[in-house]
């Protein structure tokens, strides 16, 4: 048996180990996921995901008799496991495959476990602990010779490029942009101005749940002038950083950036301040979203408690279908292109670094689309009949 377990440093920083049968920290899986945390950077949640993946490979591994070090050559039969075993909780259940039967994990979900599974695994081979050869059971290797010339290095020296061998077929979905009509719906549903400007930095500002949890007050720069503060930047803005925090919330963007916000989030955040100054005074964190309406009271909201929000004002609103926080901010990138921006726009407001990375969130709106068929000018016909 094997199960996960949160290790808290001394620095505060906190990371997801693997335990085995006797509770001893799995060392090689621990070093693969302390390393994560703290060398790559990835947040708490992720370890804890990838910790639950290597606990399942591990207790495969070991329920079948394989080394988990070689046991990369039977990665077709973990994910048969994975698809009709189920979890270890309590009691040990038996799925019988067969017609009408359910897996007890989708397809998505295993894809989930198999990455980070790889991840575990090859650094592993890095690390000595596992064979070579065992990259050649994860990945199909190749090289980038059969490549056209633009796709190739631009040094000259040859790549090599890998490919997952196992991985399951899912089935593409779409994150819809949440309408105009909904939000509007959305806030007028909200209860409380804190409430009222959650929704507005997801999508007025773009900003994850985890972005907007973890604004300290001191990112908070809502003057026309802001350099009393010791900042040059012009106008009203937020400083969006990466940063360890005690909730938790963590920004998926490594890169630290400047979001300029309109009269709308200035709004919102002054009456926010006068209803944070009713409930805390001058108490409470240095978190701009705090707990006003239940303890702890001054506490800074969760990443969590952004996503309950938007499915509980979904509800109060009445909408049709849950406004989850990627759709708002789907909406926010999809309306700055409704209103002539440009993709680099774009792309620097959503603190994105890749230039293709802005268009999976950009849902046009459709009658800027048939604005778009009719602005093209219609082929007029010659004398003779020709196009012309």
């Amino acid at each position: 048996m094997y199960d996960t377990f949160l290790i808290r440093m001394p620095s505060g920083t906190q990371y997801w180990t693997v335990l085995d049968a006797e509770l001893a920290v799995v060392p090689e899986a621990d070093r693969f996921l302390r390393e994560m945390r703290l060398a790559r950077g990835r947040a708490e949640t992720t370890t804890k995901a990838y910790a639950g993946a290597v606990a399942l490979f591990l207790r495969w591994s070991g329920g079948t008799g394989r080394d988990w070090r070689t046991a990369a050559r039977d990665m077709g039969m973990f994910v048969l496991w994975l698809r009709w075993t189920p979890g270890q909780n309590g009691r040990r259940q038996v799925v019988v495959p067969g017609p009408g039967a359910e897996p007890v994990r989708g397809d998505s979900r295993i894809n989930k476990v198999l990455t980070a599974v790889r991840m575990f695994l090859s650094h592993a081979v890095v690390n000595k602990a596992a064979p070579a050869w065992v990259l050649e059971q994860l990945y199909e290797l190749a090289d980038d010779r059969d490549l056209p010339a633009e796709a190739r290095s631009e040094s000259g020296t040859m790549r090599y490029r890998m490919r997952a061998r196992h991985r399951m077929r899912e089935p593409e979905t779409n994150v819809d942009r949440a309408r105009d009509e909904e939000v509007v719906a959305m806030l007028g549903a909200c209860r409380s101005a804190r409430d009222r400007l959650t929704v507005l930095l997801l999508s007025r500002v773009g900003l994850r749940p985890g972005q907007a949890a973890g604004l300290h007050r001191c990112d908070v720069h809502l003057l026309m002038d802001s350099r009393a503060l010791g900042c040059e930047v012009e106008g009203p803005h937020l400083h969006v950083i990466r940063r360890q925090n005690v909730n938790g919330a963590w920004s998926k963007s490594r890169r630290a950036w400047v979001m300029p916000v309109d009269f709308l989030v200035v709004q919102a955040a002054d009456q926010y301040a006068l209803e944070r100054h009713e409930v805390l005074g001058e108490g409470g964190s240095d978190f701009w979203l705090v707990n006003l309406f239940r303890p702890p009271y001054g506490a800074p909201v969760t990443t969590d408690a952004v996503g309950e929000l938007c499915e509980a004002l979904s509800r109060r609103a009445g909408l049709e279908r849950r406004v989850d926080p990627r759709m708002c901010r789907h909406a926010m990138a999809s309306n700055v292109v409704d209103a002539g921006g440009t993709m680099d726009e774009v792309q620097a407001l959503l603190g994105q670094k890749h230039p293709s990375s802005p268009r999976p969130y950009l849902h046009p709106n459709p009658v800027r689309l048939r604005d778009a068929v009719e602005r093209v000018p219609s082929p007029r016909l010659d004398t003779e009949g020709t196009d012309r």
